[in-house]
């Protein structure tokens, strides 16, 4: 029988946490963040964190609670543009960040995951992302090497999950989430539901559970959307 990874909650779950780590955070755009995780972040007041995220949550949610409380020293992540804190701390010299495309983020978080430490790509080459890294040119085209990234702690957020680690996530959810679940030394989820193993399709499972270490259900999640676009409604004759 499998060890079961399941603790109580998010105290339990962070439980190592420290001053000057470096976290992946799951998500794309609002889609998906690990919420309780974060907000445990937040009830700590761990400092001078690296977070690797896609993005920076807005100022009051998501990532942009820890960018409020000053916990965060570094940013590596590839789309900001929600979060006027974030920009306001970037351009201040307050916090040091490193703009990804996201492709790259992905891959780089993949390959930490799978043990590659490095890679090539064309993304980014001729602009300040390939500032100081090797070009090697293949079948004509220029690249960029770019190294893997890793971290002290993944937390990802799944929609489902079981005892084992076991992950399935929703639509956008799979941008990121999987990949970093690999690179985490320890990952964390949180899920929507978690399920009896064995109750999971082996076919639907995103994420094995030998990347997760700890796992726990969140008692609610407020999904909140970053933009909300409606078509304008029009007089009915």
């Amino acid at each position: 029988m499998a060890i079961s990874k399941v603790v109580s909650g998010p105290v339990a779950a962070l439980d190592g946490v420290k001053d000057d780590m470096t976290l992946m955070l799951g998500g794309f755009g609002l889609c998906g963040i690990p919420e309780h995780s974060i907000a445990e972040l937040v009830r700590r007041g761990v400092r001078n964190l690296t977070c690797i995220s896609n993005n920076a949550g807005v100022d009051d949610f998501g990532l942009g609670r820890l960018l409020q409380g000053r916990q965060i020293r570094k940013m590596i992540s590839s789309y900001v543009g929600e979060n006027e804190e974030f920009e306001r701390q970037m351009l201040s010299g307050e916090l040091e960040v490193d703009l990804i495309p996201q492709g790259s983020l992905a891959e780089r978080c993949r390959a930490g995951g799978a043990g590659i430490p490095a890679f090539y790509t064309p993304a980014g080459f001729g602009t300040e992302v390939a500032e100081g890294k090797e070009v090697r040119v293949f079948e004509g085209k220029p690249h960029i090497l770019e190294s893997a990234l890793t971290a002290d702690f993944a937390f990802v957020k799944a929609w489902k999950g079981d005892a084992a680690g076991n992950l399935v996530f929703k639509a956008t959810a799979r941008n990121f989430n999987p990949m970093m679940a690999m690179a985490g030394r320890i990952t964390v989820a949180e899920v929507e539901e978690l399920v009896p193993e064995g109750s999971l399709d082996p076919n639907a499972i995103h994420t094995p559970g030998i990347f997760v270490q700890r796992i726990f259900q969140g008692p609610d999640y407020e999904k909140r959307i970053e933009q909300r676009t409606v078509r304008p409604q029009t007089p009915q004759s």
